[in-house]
């Protein structure tokens, strides 16, 4: 049984990963297995400088999953080559560096130093709805991604997945500009913008009024925008949103995604990864499926000749 994949240049051993912000650098979750299991670890965000985030509150419950606002607060690219990743070296697994940025210039500088880095490659973060500048802002145009994947392209030789927010009206069309300027993969989704209100204090429940919804209830929404996705570019995908189990993951690569990422699930319960690498080989072995491979994109729609 086969749960080797290749993504986009990655060899990974299986095609489960954990997404960025939801498993700091791995060190809290390397108490509980070896990360070495997983088929890549995704960083948190990582700027050119250090940053704070917001101020709290920033995170929240809701029905069937949670709101954040963190505001990509991490320790800066310099703290993470020099304290993190010799780290994460200690583990038979891939490491994507996820890369934020609050304009072009930051996000080439970023990437040029992550290209001389020992990573397995880069994840840039054109996506986060909780941050006033960079990300987002450049992440709902076809333009905007174009120029931004384009001009990292020219500073990374490391394979380069981009992240595309669901806050748009044609995720298909965002893609189509990742792809077109040169990105080696796409990630999706990230967050749903969202609010939550305190209905005895009349005040939005986060400090910064609004933050990025994820866990189950997003589930749908993403599965319908990997499927979207997968039929408009030639590029591999990674599918996240809302994944809990094998059966979830497997229904991303159902969609079309190659590989899965595990993020709201890690704060339920940080085996959460390891089970659906295990749920993954149960389908496997239940279906008679030899190849993960041969899952990948392979769902029968109504108007379909498969």
């Amino acid at each position: 049984m086969n749960t080797k994949v290749n993504f986009a240049g990655i060899e990974m051993k299986n095609p489960v990963t954990v997404a960025s912000g939801t498993f700091g650098y791995g060190r809290e979750y390397a108490e509980f297995f070896d990360l070495g299991k997983l088929g890549a670890v995704i960083t948190k965000g990582t700027s050119l400088k250090p940053k704070s985030g917001n101020k709290p509150s920033r995170v929240c419950e809701t029905a069937s999953g949670m709101l954040n606002s963190i505001g990509l607060q991490n320790p800066g690219v310099e703290y993470f080559a020099n304290n993190d990743l010799p780290f994460l070296r200690k583990f038979d697994t891939k490491i994507i560096v996820n890369a934020c940025g609050s304009s072009i210039d930051e996000y080439v500088e970023l990437c040029k130093i992550l290209n001389s880095l020992d990573i397995d490659g880069v994840e840039l973060n054109l996506s986060c709805p909780n941050v006033k500048e960079g990300c987002m802002a450049f992440g709902n145009t076809y333009e905007g991604v174009k120029k931004v994947t384009s001009e990292v392209r020219k500073v990374l030789d490391k394979p380069l997945i981009v992240k595309l927010t669901p806050n748009v009206t044609d995720i298909a069309g965002i893609a189509k500009g990742v792809e077109d300027g040169g990105a080696d993969a796409v990630s999706l989704i990230n967050t749903l913008l969202a609010m939550k209100i305190d209905i005895y204090k009349r005040k939005p429940v986060l400090a910064n009024n609004t933050g990025g919804l994820s866990g189950p209830a997003i589930k749908p929404v993403a599965v319908r925008m990997v499927y979207q996705v997968a039929q408009a570019v030639k590029i591999p995908i990674m599918g996240l949103g809302g994944i809990m189990t094998g059966e979830d993951a497997i229904e991303f690569m159902l969609a079309g995604a190659t590989t899965v990422s595990i993020g709201a699930g890690n704060f339920v319960d940080p085996y959460t990864s390891i089970k659906t690498i295990e749920g993954i080989e149960e389908y496997m072995k239940k279906c008679n499926i030899d190849d993960i491979n041969d899952v990948i994109g392979k769902v029968i729609t109504i108007h379909s000749s498969k």
